[in-house]
C-alpha cells in the first residue's frame, strides 16, 4: 500500500493568512526543495530552520522559510521537508503547481498520518487520536484525544493481548503433543486471565457512552408544553436570541439547536416543539421531531409550568420520552412568580411539590426563572455533575465508535472462552477462540493485517495534509 511517491500538500487550514505550511514527504522531498529554494545557508542538516527564496522556473515566488526532517525522525518516518511562506493563496498555488510540475503527486486526505503508521511511527489508535485532537472543540474532548495520542489506550489494549498470545502459544504447543496428552496452559491460571481481560475490556467497551459524548458533543433536549418558557431558556443558556419568543402557543414548530461550552464541557442544546394534541400537520411533526430528539439525547430538560398541568399530565409526558440512556432534569419554570408580595397563585399550583418528589423520585428537581440568574446556572452546573458522574475510574476513555464495535467483538469471543473453559471443551476450540480476541484487539492498534478498505475509511476522514 505505501508507494515511493513523493507527495506535497498544504498542511495549514485552505485561505488566505499570515503564514501557510506546505509539507512534502518521500524520497525526493529535500532534492526538490533544493531545486526551488536558494539560500545562502545550507538547509541539508535536519532540524534546522532556513531563510531563503522560493523560484518556480527562475521566477521568485516568495522569501520562505524551511526545515528538512531526516527519515526516520520525521512525522511520516520519511525524508520530510516543511516550507513556511506568507499566507497567500497565489503563493500558496504557485508553490504547491510548481512541485506537481516537477513529479510530485498532490497528498490525499490523511495521506502523511496513514505513512506515518505504516512506517510505524504510530499505531492506528494514536493515528485516529491525531485526526480527533484536530477536531476537538473542548478542553474534555482535547483532552481525551491526547491522552491517547499519548498510547495510554494502546498500552493498556497492548498489554492484554501480549498475555492472549502467551497462553494461546501454550495451547498451541498442547496440540502439537496430544497424543502424550500433556498440559502446558494452566486452565485455573487461564480462566483468571479471562476474568480479568473482561473486567478491563468491558469497563473500556462501558466507556464509550461518556467518550463519544464528550466528543461529539453532550445533547440536551428543551421539552415540554407550549408557552412554557423553552425558547426564553434556550436563548438564556446560549445568551443570544436563538429562539423566537412569543405568547402564541405552537410557535416553535422544527427543532432549534446551538452549542455552548461550559466548564470545558461543549452541550448542544436543542429547542423543541411543545408537547400537545393538535391538528396542524405541521406542529405535529415538529411534535414528533422534538420527541425523537429527547429519545435520542443524553439529558433531557423537562420544562413545566405548575399553574398549568398536573403531576399525571408530567408522568404522561415522561413515559413517551424516557430512555434507557436519557437523564431527565424536572425544571418548574417561571418561578419568579411565587416570590413576589401576590402568594395568592401559590394556591392555584396543580402540583404539589412533595407529591411530585414522592413519585418521581429518580429524577432531579429544580426551580428556575429566566429572571433569576442563579437558577439558570443550577441547571448548567447539574448538567456538568450529571456528566462527571459519567466518568469511570480508568484513566483510560474510549471515544471511537470502531474501537467500541472492536471492544464489543472481543467481549464476545471471551464469553465463548468462558464457556469453552467451564465446559472442559479441546484445546483447538479455546485456541481459535483466544485467537478471535487477539485478532479483535490488534484490529484497534492495527497490530494484525488491516484491510485496505478500512484504511480508506479511515485515514479519508483526515484533513488533505495531515
Amino acid at each position: 500500500m505505501l508507494d515511493n511517491e513523493t507527495i506535497v500538500a498544504l498542511s495549514t487550514a485552505p485561505g488566505k493568512g499570515a503564514i501557510a505550511i506546505i509539507r512534502i514527504s518521500g524520497p525526493n522531498a529535500l532534492q526538490s526543495a533544493k531545486k526551488n529554494i536558494q539560500s545562502k545557508s545550507n538547509f541539508d542538516t535536519p532540524n534546522q530552520i532556513v531563510l531563503g527564496n522560493f523560484y518556480c522556473q527562475n521566477e521568485i515566488i516568495d522569501q520562505v522559510m524551511v526545515v528538512y526532517f531526516q527519515s526516520p525522525n520525521s512525522y511520516t518516518g520519511e525524508d520530510l521537508v516543511e516550507i513556511y511562506c506568507h499566507g497567500s493563496i497565489y503563493i500558496q498555488q504557485r508553490i504547491i503547481q510548481c512541485f506537481i510540475d516537477d513529479g510530485l503527486e498532490l497528498a490525499k486526505a490523511g495521506e502523511f498520518s496513514l505513512r506515518a503508521f505504516l512506517n510505524k511511527k504510530m499505531d492506528l489508535a494514536q493515528t485516529e487520536a491525531v485526526c480527533d485532537l484536530i477536531e476537538s472543540e473542548s478542553k474534555a474532548s482535547h483532552q481525551l484525544a491526547l491522552n491517547q495520542l499519548k498510547g495510554t489506550f494502546s498500552t493498556s489494549l497492548s498489554n492484554l493481548r501480549a498475555q492472549l498470545i502467551e497462553f494461546k502459544s501454550l495451547i498451541e504447543l498442547e496440540l502439537d503433543f496430544s497424543e502424550e496428552d500433556l498440559e502446558f496452559a494452566d486452565r485455573k491460571k487461564l480462566r483468571d486471565l479471562i476474568c480479568h481481560i473482561q473486567r478491563e475490556i468491558k469497563q473500556l467497551r462501558d466507556s464509550f457512552a461518556y467518550g463519544n459524548a464528550i466528543k461529539k458533543g453532550i445533547d440536551v433536549t428543551i421539552l415540554g408544553r407550549p408557552n412554557v418558557g423553552k425558547s426564553s431558556l434556550l436563548n438564556i443558556l446560549l445568551k443570544e436570541s436563538k429562539a423566537i419568543v412569543s405568547d402564541i402557543p405552537g410557535t416553535t414548530r422544527d427543532s432549534i439547536e446551538d452549542l455552548m461550552t461550559y466548564k470545558g464541557y461543549q452541550f448542544r442544546f436543542i429547542d423543541t416543539a411543545g408537547i400537545r394534541k393538535t391538528s396542524d400537520e405541521i406542529e405535529t411533526l415538529g411534535i414528533k421531531i422534538a420527541l425523537k430528539k429527547a429519545r435520542k439525547a443524553q439529558f433531557c430538560l423537562y420544562l413545566y409550568d405548575s399553574l398549568e398541568v398536573s403531576t399525571e399530565d408530567i408522568i404522561d409526558d415522561l413515559k413517551k420520552i424516557i430512555q434507557s440512556q436519557t437523564q431527565v432534569l424536572l425544571l418548574e419554570g417561571k418561578i419568579d412568580r411565587f416570590l413576589h408580595s401576590n402568594q395568592k397563585l401559590t394556591g392555584q399550583r396543580k402540583i404539589n411539590p412533595s407529591d411530585l418528589n414522592n413519585k418521581l423520585k429518580e429524577f432531579t428537581h429544580l426551580e428556575t426563572s429566566i429572571y433569576i440568574p442563579s437558577t439558570i446556572q443550577k441547571i448548567t452546573d447539574k448538567l456538568v455533575e450529571l456528566v462527571e458522574k459519567k466518568k469511570t475510574t480508568s484513566s483510560v476513555v474510549v471515544s471511537n465508535l470502531r474501537h467500541y464495535q472492536c471492544l464489543t467483538s472481543a467481549l464476545d469471543s471471551l464469553k465463548e472462552i468462558d464457556f469453552a473453559l467451564n465446559n472442559n471443551l479441546s484445546g483447538d476450540l479455546l485456541s481459535v477462540d483466544l485467537n478471535q480476541v487477539i485478532h479483535h484487539i490488534g484490529q484497534i492498534t492495527g497490530h494484525i493485517d488491516i484491510d485496505g478498505d478500512i484504511l480508506g475509511t479511515i485515514f479519508g476522514k483526515f484533513c488533505i495534509g495531515k
